[in-house]
């Protein structure tokens, strides 16, 4: 990680190591999304990584098996929900609608699932690399 990290700023951006929570053993390094604002995600693999990293980061399942499985993506900004929907879609897995669960409790906070139709395939595809969702997901198979 610091590796990662030293080179961010050689690149001229800042760039610092965040312990997840306050008794976890898993750090991250956080950085502007500025740094990557001119990559381009095209191919197949990069999608598939660029999803996962954004499911684990951003995606959910449900922690309960007591309740309906579900998989999925919230996030306030629109317009990088809707990115990562079109990636989703270009590997054939069926999204449903991005809405917005509560204009009411926040205007600004959008959602969409993955189809039921879908959950297999995103689960080969896509898959997580978080500790807790990748086990919520292997459950499912």
């Amino acid at each position: 990680m610091q590796f990662l990290a030293d080179m961010i700023h050689k690149m001229g951006h800042n760039a610092w190591i965040c312990r997840e929570g306050k008794t976890r053993d898993m750090y991250v390094v956080e950085f502007s999304k500025k740094v990557v604002k001119d990559a381009r995600i095209s191919s197949k693999r990069n999608k598939i990584d660029y999803i996962r990293g954004y499911f684990d980061a951003e995606g959910s399942v449900p922690k309960s098996k007591d309740v309906r499985f579900y998989i999925y993506f919230s996030q306030k900004d629109k317009k990088d929900l809707e990115e990562l929907k079109s990636y989703i879609k270009d590997l054939g897995i069926i999204c449903g609608k991005t809405h917005n669960p509560s204009k009411k409790e926040d205007p600004a906070y959008w959602r969409f699932y993955i189809s039921c139709k879908s959950y297999y395939s995103f689960i080969e595809k896509i898959g997580s690399w978080h500790p807790v969702k990748s086990q919520h997901l292997r459950k499912k198979i």
